[in-house]
């Protein structure tokens, strides 16, 4: 899985050059911050609501298109793979794989703002 996203990673990364009319990453990656926030909010929501609904099949292909949106994301802010999986195995050795950190053990938990995103607006393609 590492590796896939790795290689993810790098295509995301080599599209930031490319033509937007070409590439549909190139495109996302100049629309900006909000609007790659507000892709990865629409895909993580469509895999709840299909989770919610019983459709395995559905879940696994919003959950791909969640995993790219998150890397072009990560890309944008300049975040690599490699510190996100040593987050993961920092947490692994302290909680367990399992286990999520408490709030407030979160190192340099500074107070974050509260970006409000609109759920009701979005739609499920079909």
């Amino acid at each position: 899985m590492t590796d896939s996203v790795a290689r993810l990673y790098d295509a995301v990364v080599a599209a930031r050059s490319a033509d937007p009319a070409k590439s549909r990453t190139a495109r996302l990656l100049r629309a900006g911050r909000a609007k790659m926030a507000k892709k990865l909010a629409e895909e993580a929501v469509e895999v709840v609501i299909d989770a919610m609904h019983g459709q395995p099949e559905a879940v696994i292909r919003e959950s791909a298109d969640l995993i790219y949106n998150l890397v072009v994301l990560w890309v944008h802010a300049g975040v690599h793979p490699e510190d996100v999986w040593a987050e993961m195995r920092r947490r692994e050795l302290m909680f367990g794989i399992a286990e999520k950190v408490p709030k407030d053990m979160v190192h340099g938990s500074a107070r974050r703002r509260v970006v409000s995103i609109d759920v009701g607006r979005v739609r499920k393609r079909r």
